[in-house]
């Protein structure tokens, strides 16, 4: 994978924060193992002080917001953990949902190999999920999380029965255009590729208040395979 140019992901700048559209394929920050590029150090090549304020997983795609300063980081830190950040998701889900508001409570505990999983015991977890459009055979979902649990989306969803196309870890299988396209023809040898080679997540807007109390709303454009893979989906409905 070719490394973007952190400048290039910027949409949105201030003396405190920056947002960027993060790539997917991208680690937020360090993983458990190995020295793979990450957004925290193509960042820190520009600022030498920059912090980044949440995480997105590394093949979700969106509106991540990083700190400039330790003031700046930790006026943001505080309104995540008052949940007074606003976070938008796009995801396309499978099957055809009708979800106007539907509110999910369902409880999530992390389990040791990176995964999480519902479980009455765990953390209280909640998402607002409203269909935006739906298709022949999947619906694009607009996703509110209020609290902010490991892959609380993908577990909320996947609880709907509408599990994330390309999620395998939480019942989302991959996509593949021949399902939809009749005359759908692979080269003599070649195998059918995913259309999408992960799951199709995406931040697509955060709003928080700046040090001075006023709002910073950002929305990211959605990636190239995302946005392509729903205009196929309207395509073919």
């Amino acid at each position: 994978m070719k490394l973007p140019a952190f400048q290039d992901l910027i949409i949105f700048e201030n003396d405190d924060y920056i947002v960027i559209n993060k790539p997917p394929f991208l680690a937020t920050l360090d993983e458990r193992v190995g020295g793979a590029p990450n957004i925290l150090r193509l960042a820190r090549q520009h600022y030498d002080d920059i912090q980044a304020c949440h995480r997105l997983d590394k093949e979700t795609s969106g509106a991540l917001a990083l700190a400039k300063n330790p003031e700046a980081y930790r006026n943001l830190a505080m309104q995540f953990e008052d949940r007074k950040v606003r976070k938008v998701y796009h995801a396309v889900g499978w099957g055809v949902h009708h979800f106007d508001g539907l509110r999910v409570e369902r409880n999530i505990e992390t389990t040791t190999k990176g995964k999480a999983r519902l479980a009455p015991g765990g953390k209280h977890a909640e998402t607002l999920v409203r269909t935006l459009e739906t298709y022949t055979r999947h619906t694009l979902f607009e996703c509110l999380p209020v609290t902010g649990r490991m892959h609380q989306i993908r577990l909320h969803l996947m609880y709907l029965q509408a599990p994330i196309i390309g999620d395998k870890m939480y019942g989302g299988e991959d996509f593949y255009l021949s399902t939809l396209k009749r005359k759908f023809n692979m080269k003599e040898g070649e195998e059918e590729q995913p259309f999408i080679k992960r799951f199709a997540l995406h931040a697509r807007q955060l709003t928080f208040a700046g040090l001075d109390g006023e709002p910073i709303s950002v929305e990211a454009e959605y990636p190239k395979d995302f946005r392509v893979l729903v205009d196929t989906l309207r395509q073919y409905s």
